[in-house]
């Protein structure tokens, strides 16, 4: 059927035209196909064509176009960059993209990208550099136009890749092109390529020119927690946290800034690998060149405390010199578990210089050393011999400490508790908390230790007692208090301890103690040893079991002759079991009368 909107838009020129064709035609026009008789007539106006048109008019806000068919075409006004630029009787190329029932659908942009193509393809090939506008982001990476709209992946962005690839949009980049597949006309670009290539020149150039010792100018590219990467125009070098600044640097961040410019200079140079080590605070002479002149040993002076740690506090002496002042140089006296409890980051603190190494740039501080050390009045105030009472503050297995004064204790060994009682524990006498009575025993100024005494308050009764109420071959009693593998304790009187062995139990040889006797069993033992420099009692069981024997036999041989003599029968008030039998009393063992 012949399109009548079509035919209605002609002029008459038009129209006459059109019947000179129709005549010429002849058949084809009679079946009534006038609209692809025309098409025929006037040229290829396929889908998809790419057609010469003229700006003819407007509907609306949109243009219409004379592309040569007899129904102009609707270009959408957003076809174009800036529609207040067009004007009536402009040329402009579009693609055809349909005509169906006389209306004519085209393109301006679809047109100009095809041209886009068809020049990008005649001029540039894979490996080209092109120029193009990023526009969006897609999945993967981004939409450049560098004439026609192109993929730059996210991975080729850059050499580093951004956090946020989207920061490139609105920009004119330059990029390498990688792949151009004709077919589905599609191209993949890189920008990471192309900056690489061309960092590869600058790297070479740059690494036969630069030394150690040169400053050279470059840019902050990146940050990290150990440092900062700096490109020195076609190689990157590291700026390391240590060589940013002569003072304490918490982050790298708190000294540079992405993209700011830094004058640095070259530390070391690997040619091998192509690194560059840099440094910022080399720039300056080191505050430590002349450490011995400012800061020699004793000195006096005050800082900020800058750092804290378990083991001591950081003091800053000046800009890029810190010194160490350890737990064990803040107080004389007070027991201190952690620094914080006398200092805070930021208060001023008074120093004195202990020590220092020049080449490791440490310095050993003291705090206490600013106050009069007590230990050297403790000799005077506390000479040997002196009872003090204090505090029982701690229990060891070795000892137990005793506070003479605030911040001063003194160690009351386990060996110095009993003169004749073997202690095991000093919790068996002692009780933290206690007050006690010692008397002082030796004062160690320099290592900073009193050694105290307990039964040092009384005599040492193996000096005289001892010896004098206990000699060997007596016959005392005892009361079994510990039971061993090797033998028996016996208690012959309170604190008072001997050891009856394995061997001396009886006249058989014995596995086990127990078989012989019990704890806390009172037994009758002899005397075998007195041990002063050691001080120890040895005993023997069955020694005085020989004596008893002994003493039945001989009380049985006298037993007529007394009988004949005055009929006496036992021993009396007068008789006795022999002269090596003691008593054992309240004031321990003693000789019979």
């Amino acid at each position: 059927m012949v399109n009548h909107n079509l035919i209605a838009s002609l002029s008459i020129e038009d129209m006459e035209a059109e019947a000179m064709v129709a005549e010429a035609l002849g058949q084809e026009v009679a079946d009534g196909d006038m609209e692809g008789l025309l098409v025929e007539a006037i040229g290829d106006f396929s889908n998809g064509s790419i057609l010469q048109g003229k700006i003819i008019g407007y509907a609306g806000d949109d243009f219409l176009v004379d592309v040569g068919l007899k129904s102009e075409g609707i270009l959408d006004k957003h076809e174009f960059d800036d529609p207040k630029d067009v004007e009536i009787g402009d040329t402009v190329e579009v693609l055809l993209e349909d005509v169906e029932g006389g209306t004519v659908m085209v393109s301006k942009r679809k047109a100009d990208r095809i041209r886009g193509w068809e020049k990008l393809i005649s001029e540039k090939g894979e490996g080209d550099v092109v120029d193009g506008k990023v526009m969006r982001k897609i999945k993967g990476g981004l939409l450049v136009d560098i004439g026609v709209p192109v993929f730059l992946p996210a991975s080729q962005v850059d050499v580093r890749r951004p956090q946020d690839i989207g920061i490139y949009i609105g920009q004119t980049i330059e990029s390498q092109i990688l792949k151009i597949d004709t077919e589905r006309r599609n191209i993949v670009i890189s920008r990471r390529k192309l900056i690489e290539d061309r960092r590869a020149i600058l790297r070479k150039d740059l690494l036969e020119k630069v030394k150690v010792g040169d400053i050279v100018e470059g840019t902050v590219k990146n940050i990290a927690d150990f440092g900062a990467f700096v490109d020195l125009g076609g190689i990157d070098g590291l700026l390391h946290i240590t060589d940013m600044s002569w003072g304490r640097v918490n982050h790298p961040s708190d000294m540079v800034k992405i993209e700011e410019k830094l004058e640095v200079k070259i530390l070391n140079i690997d040619f091998e690998k192509e690194k560059i080590a840099l440094g910022l605070k080399q720039k300056d002479a080191s505050p430590w060149e002349d450490i011995e002149r400012k800061y020699p040993p004793n000195t006096r002076l005050k800082g900020e405390v800058t750092n804290i740690m378990s083991y001591g506090a950081f003091v800053k002496l000046e800009e890029g010199v810190e010194g160490l002042v350890h737990i064990s140089e803040m107080s004389w006296t007070k027991r201190i578990n952690h620094p914080s409890e006398l200092v805070s980051i930021g208060e001023e603190a008074e120093v004195v210089i202990l020590d220092f190494n020049k080449d490791k740039q440490e310095i050993s501080l003291g705090m206490k050393q600013t106050e009069v050390n007590p230990w050297e009045l403790v000799a005077d105030k506390y000479p040997p011999g002196t009872v003090i009472e204090g505090k029982v503050r701690n229990l060891a297995s070795y000892g137990a400490f005793v506070e003479i004064e605030p911040g001063i204790d003194g160690l009351l060994h386990v060996s110095d508790l009993s003169w004749t009682k073997k202690i095991g524990h000093p919790n068996e006498v002692l009780k933290k908390g206690e007050d006690q009575r010692c008397v002082v025993l030796e004062v160690d100024r320099q290592k900073q230790r009193v050694a105290l005494g307990l039964k040092q308050l009384s005599e040492d009764p193996w000096t005289e007692a001892i010896p004098t109420h206990y000699q060997p071959g007596m016959i005392v009693m005892g009361k079994v208090t510990k039971i061993t593998n090797f033998g028996v304790f016996v208690e012959l009187e309170d604190d008072l301890e001997g050891l009856l062995h394995i061997s001396e139990l009886a006249d058989h040889k014995v596995e086990n103690p127990t078989d012989v006797v019990k704890q806390d069993q009172e037994i009758e033992v002899k005397i075998l040893r007195v041990d002063l420099d050691d001080r120890k009692i040895g005993l023997s069981l069955k020694r005085a079991m020989w004596t008893s024997e002994q003493d039945a036999a001989a009380e049985r041989s006298e037993r007529p002759a007394q009988q004949g003599q005055g009929g006496m029968g036992g021993l009396g008030t007068g008789g006795h079991l022999g002269t090596d039998k003691i008593t054992f009393g309240e004031g321990g063992a003693s000789t019979p009368e």
